[in-house]
């Protein structure tokens, strides 16, 4: 499978042209259809990349970039007709990654998206699937499989797991955990990775994995039997 890309855009010309141009060079789209629950959605999909509009029904793009910034940092590109500069720092500033404006060419598109998905994917090295018991932590399709069981994974979670796959048996301090999720905390609360790691136990148990997360009180986090 590919990288997921979630577009949040209501013009269906715009969204159509999207979803044929990347899907043709590999990307698996999913567009909004629920511009009321856009958080949800992106939650459902859990997407490596988000292609985000600015006008839109009911809340705008800065509305619902915050809203993802609160427990993600999924990379964001804004597709906007608005060329104002104070729009562009605004996107930014609401944690949005690059800004693209509209009418875009595709292939620079393109070329931005790869060069935001190779800089925040960096973590993915050649063992793209990775052990501990009984389990595999696939961190290409972000899927956490026992047998024939398999749950999905949001990218943090994928890059938390990831992180305690690879130091299996060892108490991973609260702070590296933090440094390798969030390389900027300006937009995570102070109990993102609580709520993060709450969640996390909450879907894997439903496959057995859970009680292997093991919080090493004043400590850490441990990958443990």
């Amino acid at each position: 499978m590919g990288f997921k890309i979630f577009v949040v855009e209501d013009n269906h010309e715009i969204v159509n042209l999207l979803k044929k141009s990347l899907s043709s060079w590999g990307f698996l789209i999913e567009a909004c259809h629920d511009f009321n629950h856009v958080k949800t959605e992106v939650d459902q999909f859990a997407p490596h990349l988000i292609l985000m509009d600015i006008n839109l029904p009911y809340h705008n793009g800065f509305f619902w970039t915050q809203a993802i910034r609160k427990d993600s940092v999924v990379p964001i590109i804004f597709l906007s007709s608005r060329d104002d500069n104070t729009d562009q720092i605004l996107a930014m500033n609401f944690g949005g990654d690059d800004y693209v404006t509209k009418p875009f060419n595709i292939e620079l598109l393109i070329v931005k998206i790869n060069a935001l998905l190779r800089r925040e994917y960096t973590f993915v090295s050649d063992r793209s699937v990775l052990k501990f018991q009984d389990f595999s932590l696939d961190i290409i399709d972000d899927q956490l499989r026992t047998g024939t069981h398999s749950v999905t994974l949001t990218r943090n979670e994928t890059k938390l797991l990831h992180l305690l796959f690879s130091h299996q048996y060892q108490v991973v301090s609260r702070e590296d955990i933090m440094s390798n999720l969030w390389d900027n905390d300006i937009f995570i609360d102070r109990n993102t990775l609580s709520v993060t790691l709450a969640r996390l136990r909450q879907k894997t148990a439903t496959i057995g994995f859970a009680k292997f997360l093991v919080t090493v009180k004043g400590k850490g986090l441990s990958l443990n039997d």
